[in-house]
């Protein structure tokens, strides 16, 4: 089944006897949900809870809202790991992009070798959108520092040059490519208001860690701070010629 409902619950290494059995279910139940059938309100938020994913992510057919809630929460959803995070999340959020996106890591390889995300950076960049990627200094010792504590050495030298590789497109078509030496605690995607945050965990690939979904909805929230991060490492950062 490529239904969201089912790749997320297969992610996550739920069958379907176990969400019965959580819910109160019947497992037909959940099979009709698999096959696309629209569950309950309360069964979606234990849906949501058992997979990491969010309900517009499970259910993309649902109305979504067009202010922010009266919270002003810019949380809009936690993934337990990168691994979590839908594939097609990653486009989605570019493809939405109107001013700015912009990316800070390590390296981003699983975004370069994605030929659906590269492609739409690239297109992207010919539009208009001002599109900036930050990544690691091959040789820098934060770098080093940081293949030592996944225990890869030099392999992490080694993604960030593949990945200056498959990113070298969207410098050709005006985005921009920058090195930066820094500790990074987060790894950043952003497009517009609209934020994937990594974090990074000590002696874990960037893949086994968390990622928050935020939207900014305040000039000093939570949203904000990382995007002031970015300025910081961005302006420091060596400058790549295309």
């Amino acid at each position: 089944m490529n239904n969201p409902l089912a790749r997320a619950l297969r992610g996550a290494g739920i069958n379907t006897v176990d969400v019965a059995a959580r819910l109160g279910v019947d497992p037909k139940t959940v099979q009709r949900w698999m096959s696309g059938r629209m569950p309950y309100p309360r069964h979606r938020d234990a849906l949501v809870r058992l997979t990491g994913w969010s309900q517009h992510d499970l259910w993309p057919d649902l109305p979504r809202p067009t202010q922010p809630e009266a919270s002003g929460d810019e949380v809009r959803i936690v993934y337990p790991h990168r691994s979590t995070v839908p594939t097609d999340a990653w486009s989605r959020l570019f493809a939405d992009a109107k001013a700015e996106i912009d990316i800070l890591a390590y390296s981003a390889l699983f975004l370069a070798e994605d030929i659906t995300v590269s492609t739409l950076l690239r297109d992207k960049a010919v539009d208009g959108v001002r599109v900036r990627i930050a990544l690691g200094m091959p040789d820098g010792v934060h770098v080093n520092d940081r293949g030592g504590e996944e225990r890869i050495g030099d392999g992490m030298s080694a993604r960030i040059r593949t990945a200056l590789i498959g990113f070298h497109p969207i410098a050709e078509a005006g985005g921009e490519l920058r090195l930066h030496d820094t500790v990074l605690y987060n790894s950043i995607y952003r497009a517009d208001d609209e934020l994937l945050i990594n974090t990074h965990i000590y002696g874990r690939p960037a893949s086994h860690a968390p990622v928050l979904h935020l939207r900014r909805w305040a000039a000093d929230g939570m949203a904000a701070t990382y995007l002031d991060s970015f300025e910081r490492v961005w302006d420091s950062a060596d400058k790549i010629s295309r």
